[in-house]
């Protein structure tokens, strides 16, 4: 199945690309990649990546150098809660390590890995700009700071009490 957006989606993009001077499409390219991800299932394959590419007019490798650079896209398929765990310096000295291997150990997955049920990616990223909340994560558009052992398993409660509604 080839990736298309839908006539809707495909109209934000061209509303996207309008943002920016004639000839310079490649501008779009961020906002485009968001897009993308939430319409496809909320990762990139190299299929969606080259599909983008022809949109804007640009080579595929330059969309692939983005999409590779930035934590905030995803190469792979993720579970419907990604935690994104900072491991930067402020969150490491705030215990983010200690917050990470209690996640996996309680998920029973390794970093970039998914569960058994797809419910749960866990992933680890640069700094998310919360350095005074540490240890800190990133679950959808929401902040998960001042993390502890105790914050962690309500979280996971929390998520699997929604997937289950």
């Amino acid at each position: 199945m080839a990736v298309q957006f839908s006539e809707e989606k495909l109209n934000k993009v061209k509303e996207i690309i309008a943002r920016y001077p004639e000839g310079k499409q490649k501008s779009a390219l961020i906002p485009v990649l968001h897009l993308a991800q939430e319409s496809f299932g909320g990762w990139l394959s190299a299929d969606t990546m080259d599909y983008v590419a022809t949109l804007l007019s640009i080579e595929p490798i330059e969309v692939y150098e983005v999409a590779t650079f930035y934590s905030m896209f995803n190469l792979q398929p993720v579970g419907k809660y990604l935690f994104e765990v900072c491991q930067t310096g402020p969150c490491m000295l705030r215990g983010s390590d200690d917050i990470i291997h209690y996640i996996k150990e309680k998920l029973g997955i390794k970093i970039g890995e998914t569960t058994a049920d797809g419910l749960f990616t866990l992933k680890t990223v640069e700094c998310l700009g919360a350095c005074g909340y540490a240890p800190m994560m990133q679950l959808g558009k929401f902040y998960k700071e001042h993390l502890t052992k105790e914050k962690v398993d309500q979280i996971i409660a929390e998520c699997r009490a929604q997937a289950n509604n």
